[in-house]
């Protein structure tokens, strides 16, 4: 009887280890297809987005503007609007944490959209704080052609060197 009550264990001790590890081996391959799938997930979305830009924004009537804030205390930036040939693009009101980023050299790309080819006019309006708790609203207009490439330009917020007071620029990146 012990023999056999030492066999019937035994036998039952062995099913449960193959079990276990069959099963432990069912669970990592769930796990690793679940992990390939996510990053199959991840690359179709990539892909979607890049098409997506593609169809919307063709390069040959794209036109994208970003801003820039390089200016240490001379301009706390509150809300920015922009303007193509006199119709509102964009506009955008800024919290706390997205100047910081914009401080430590963060880039935002205010907006994207398409226009044709030929002269155009963008104006941009910036409302903020100077210092001494000025209220500032400035408006800067800059003149460009679209040709049959994608267009960027860039809004810059600095410090003037000889006054204390904000410096706002539009320039073409080439």
């Amino acid at each position: 009887m012990t023999n056999l009550f030492r066999s019937v264990f035994l036998a039952f001790i062995a099913v449960s280890f193959f079990t276990t590890v069959s099963v432990a081996a069912e669970k990592g391959s769930i796990q690793s297809r679940t992990t390939q799938l996510k990053e199959e997930v991840i690359q179709l979305n990539r892909d979607l987005f890049e098409l997506e830009e593609s169809i919307l924004h063709p390069a040959n009537t794209q036109v994208a503007v970003f801003l820039s804030v390089n200016t240490k205390e001379t301009f706390i930036l509150d809300s920015v609007e922009i303007k193509i040939d006199g119709r509102i693009a964009t506009t955008y009101l800024y919290r706390e944490s997205e100047l910081k980023a914009l401080a430590k050299g963060g880039v935002q790309r205010l907006y994207i959209g398409n226009i044709s080819t030929g002269p155009h006019k963008i104006s941009a309006v910036f409302n903020g704080q100077g210092s001494n708790d000025r209220y500032f609203r400035r408006d800067k207009t800059f003149s460009f052609e679209k040709t049959d490439k994608s267009k960027f330009i860039e809004l810059t917020i600095g410090d003037s060197r000889k006054l204390n007071e904000p410096e706002f620029s539009l320039k073409e990146w080439q």
